[in-house]
């Protein structure tokens, strides 16, 4: 077990590291919470997650490039001694030419900008030059955030505020290790842009600094979901004629998942996987902004280890807890594919209930009925909030639809505890498995889908809060 002290102190070590070594865009970004250190030499230092079955590596090692390739032998063979496999999660090119056991799969690609170009640009883009204009219009003044301010007070307040806002418009639950939302972490280190309207702070960009290319990386752009259009750019904007009055040449926006020439399941998974993360809708914003070059991002590997256990520990290590609770967790805050499957499944329950048999609902004709005509209402209801649910009445919305299935799923309860079950065991001592399977679907169904309206629900009321 690390304590508090040598966990500080192995921090403090790492920073002098990537003060002096930090070359890949994720080398400020280990200092996070979250990470273990495995320190290969007094010069040399793998920053990784374990996840039970493996140490899984954010970036490449920080470490001069002639140090890369003993740094990544001696990282495995701790990881083989503890029982792990491992691999490096957003590498570089640079990583899998200087390692001789490594194998990469290009993962997606790393936009990369020259600020002393900015200015040719926004001449050639008007299309930004008119998010830029829009921002003004609406008010939005761009400044840099002092020290002090981040470190306490209203404006390190309200950056949570957004944050906590920002979290909430996003359909998966929230995820960890290089995607950590984290604007605090040594701040006299990085900088921090905050765009204003009326004194209103409603959006920051975060910005780390990558020390060995002498370059910085826009870590968080997070704005408030009722920030002017065009606030983006402008933080952009500001970072960049920043970066320019330095005379910084290297400028990331970080990597742009599944992005470009990646293998074909991957592929796949970017087109299937847009509802959930809008993969091609952020290499799209980052190339309006026309960067100088794309580099490609690795997921490096041991020879041998495979590319399928591979991707399977990297994504392991973003979700936190595990595949099952990260998908419970992203299931239950109702992203709108929850909601739209919901609704679609409602339409063959309400035929299974419109078709079930009359031994069933004997004497109750009229309740059966009734029942068909109350799920069909809400499968409407349903299909037609997904659309609202983003609008300025999505709470009021909300709640309507979440007291509906409330009501719904009490008196199903009701009406299998104490009408179906009792005439079932009257009809026989042993009910049949389809009678026990339908009443026991007839309660699960409104019970998950009350669970994951009141999620739904609970992110409305935080975001309008």
């Amino acid at each position: 077990m690390v304590s508090v002290g040598e966990a500080e102190s192995d921090r403090e070590r790492v920073l002098d590291l990537v003060r002096r070594h930090g070359w890949n865009a994720t080398a400020f970004q280990t200092l996070e919470p979250g990470y273990a250190y495995h320190f290969a030499s007094t010069e040399a230092c793998v920053a990784y997650v374990d996840t039970g079955g493996a140490w899984v590596a954010a970036g490449a090692p920080i470490a001069a490039q002639a140090a890369l390739d003993e740094a990544v032998r001696s990282f495995g063979e701790a990881a083989r001694r503890a029982g792990r496999r491992y691999c490096f999660f957003g590498a570089e090119a640079r990583l899998l030419g200087a390692s001789s056991v490594l194998d990469g799969l290009r993962v997606g690609e790393q936009a990369v900008w020259d600020p002393q170009a900015w200015h040719a640009t926004l001449r050639a883009r008007r299309s930004l030059r008119e998010q830029l204009r829009r921002a003004r219009a609406k008010g939005v003044v761009v400044r840099e955030a002092r020290l002090d301010e981040l470190e306490g007070g209203p404006t390190r307040a309200a950056i949570e505020r957004i944050a906590s806002r920002w979290l909430d418009t996003r359909a998966m639950a929230p995820m960890g290790f290089l995607v950590r939302l984290d604007p605090f972490t040594f701040p006299a280190e990085r900088r921090c842009f905050v765009a204003e309207v009326e004194g209103k702070l409603v959006a920051f960009a975060g910005v780390i600094p990558v020390p060995a290319r002498a370059g910085w990386f826009v870590e968080d752009i997070v704005r408030d979901p009722d920030a002017p259009n065009g606030t983006a750019e402008a933080l952009v904007d500001a970072v960049m004629r920043w970066a320019e009055a330095r005379a910084c040449e290297w400028i990331t926006l970080g990597l742009a998942p599944l992005s470009g020439d990646v293998a074909p399941p991957l592929r796949i998974a970017r087109a299937r996987g847009k509802r959930l993360y809008d993969f091609e809708g952020v290499r799209a914003y980052k190339a309006k902004l026309s960067p100088r070059a794309w580099s490609p991002i690795f997921l490096a590997y041991p020879r041998g280890q495979g590319a399928v256990v591979s991707t399977v520990d990297a994504l392991r290590a973003f979700t936190q807890g595990g595949f099952l609770r990260f998908g419970a967790r992203s299931f239950f805050r109702g992203p709108k594919v929850v909601l739209f499957g919901l609704a679609a499944l409602l339409v063959p329950w309400t035929v299974l209930v419109a078709c079930s048999p009359a031994a069933l609902w004997s004497g109750l004709g009229a309740l059966k009925w009734a029942w068909v005509l109350f799920d069909a209402s809400l499968s409407f209801a349903l299909f037609f909030g997904i659309s609202a649910a983003s609008g300025k009445r999505a709470r009021a919305w909300l709640t309507a639809l979440l007291g509906a299935v409330l009501v719904d799923m009490v008196l199903t309860w009701l009406s299998v505890a104490l009408v179906h079950l009792p005439r079932a065991r009257a009809a026989s001592p042993s009910p049949s498995p389809i009678a026990i399977g339908l009443m026991a679907l007839a309660c699960a169904v409104p019970t998950v889908a009350a669970c994951v309206l009141a999620g739904t629900r609970a992110r409305a009321v935080r975001r309008t809060a």
